[in-house]
């Protein structure tokens, strides 16, 4: 695994030792020689891709598997990590800053926690101002290139349902932020009572932040999008090219601008950008061999999951199941496909198949001590 660590994430980890460990490091070859006397800075750019790190749906004592792109040519790839050090049952939400947003399964009031599942830490996150179940959440990382280790991110939840005041349960208009920075949520607006029905029943965790809007898909009837701009506390609502015909729909950020992948019954899957004026733009389509290599011949996309940032884009299904990836080639500013297979030996050990919820993160090596306050 260390020889298939890229320079700028091994120069960071350098960065963490102590002298006396940093010279004998220094010491081991030429090429860790050199990155030793390059130590990762705040500044440093990510130049090496994100690791895919499968979750199980739900969690309690179980594990996820994680691809290290840098080394893609074998099942050396894919690297088991326990997830016994979870204190409560949990979902997976999102990834910012290397770390993950969880849900917690096991309470009925809705509560979010966040873990480094690379250095074990765990910690919740105080709970809302205003007791909900099932909300949509949007996430936010502050200042990507910021030094690891520390939590530097933004959290929205819109929607969900609350405890009426005469008893019984109404659908909560009331949208709240929580700022890793102060630890504290607060309530920092109100929605359409017909946004936060469609937030609550229709809508994964699932949710794209593009050009100061958080955007979420929904599935109420045929497939829309709905927007929040931060900016205004405002919301909008976009239509979604062939909803009525499509098995799925997700949300994806691509070079900046809102991406949506879609797959029609018994035929493509394409991929549309969203442009000015709100029109979407089809940009591509999966090929025809992968795609019926990544459904097996059966032409159906339901169940079809995807995950994506910048310079990649995943469809993935379960954990055992190949993966169609879609990534820029660095340098070169083309995207070109490729197939990966999915986890089925790790280290000569077969784990079971599973669910996954699919997530992209930069390993943080770093202990953080809010993730323990």
């Amino acid at each position: 695994m260390w020889s298939n660590l890229p320079f700028d994430l091994l120069a960071n980890i350098f960065s963490f030792l102590s002298p006396d460990s940093l010279a004998c490091a220094k010491s081991s070859c030429r090429h860790w020689h050199q990155c030793a006397r390059c130590l990762a800075t705040p500044e440093s750019p990510r130049r090496h891709p994100p690791w895919f790190v499968a979750l199980p749906n739900r969690s309690r004592g179980l594990f996820c598997c994680a691809y290290n792109p840098i080394d893609d040519s074998s099942s050396s790839s894919w690297y088991m990590l326990p997830l016994d050090f979870l204190p409560i049952p949990t979902r997976p939400v999102s990834a910012t800053a290397g770390l993950i947003l969880l849900r917690s399964t096991s309470t009925t009031p809705f509560q979010l926690a966040i873990c480094n599942p690379f250095t074990r830490q765990f910690r919740h996150l105080p709970t809302l101002n205003v007791t909900r179940i099932n909300p949509a959440v949007g996430v936010i990382e502050l200042d990507p290139g910021h030094q690891f280790g520390e939590l530097n991110f933004r959290a929205y939840v819109a929607g969900g349902m609350s405890e009426a005041p005469g008893g019984g349960a109404l659908d909560e208009p009331k949208v709240e932020m929580y700022d890793s920075r102060c630890d504290t949520w607060k309530v920092i607006g109100s929605m359409p009572v017909e946004f936060a029905v469609r937030l609550t029943v229709w809508t994964p965790s699932e949710s794209v932040y593009s050009n100061g809007i958080l955007y979420w898909m929904t599935s109420a009837r045929a497939y829309s999008v709905m927007g929040f701009e931060i900016a205004t506390n405002s919301w909008r609502e976009l239509s979604v090219p062939v909803a009525d015909r499509l098995e799925f729909a997700a949300l994806v950020q691509r070079n900046g601008k809102l991406t949506l992948l879609g797959g029609k019954c018994g035929g493509d899957a394409c991929i549309w950008e969203l442009g000015e004026g709100d029109v979407w733009r089809m940009i591509e389509k999966v090929p025809f061999e992968l795609g019926m290599r990544f459904l097996g011949g059966k032409g159906c996309w339901d169940g079809t999951k995807c995950v994506g940032n910048n310079g990649i884009v995943c469809l993935y299904k379960d954990l055992g199941s190949g993966m169609l990836v879609w990534r820029e080639v660095a340098d070169e500013g083309r995207w070109e496909w490729f197939w990966i297979d999915g986890c089925c030996s790790i280290r000569g050990q077969q784990p079971q198949n599973f669910q996954i919820k699919g997530l992209l993160l930069h390993p943080n090596l770093a202990h953080s001590s809010l993730l323990n306050a």
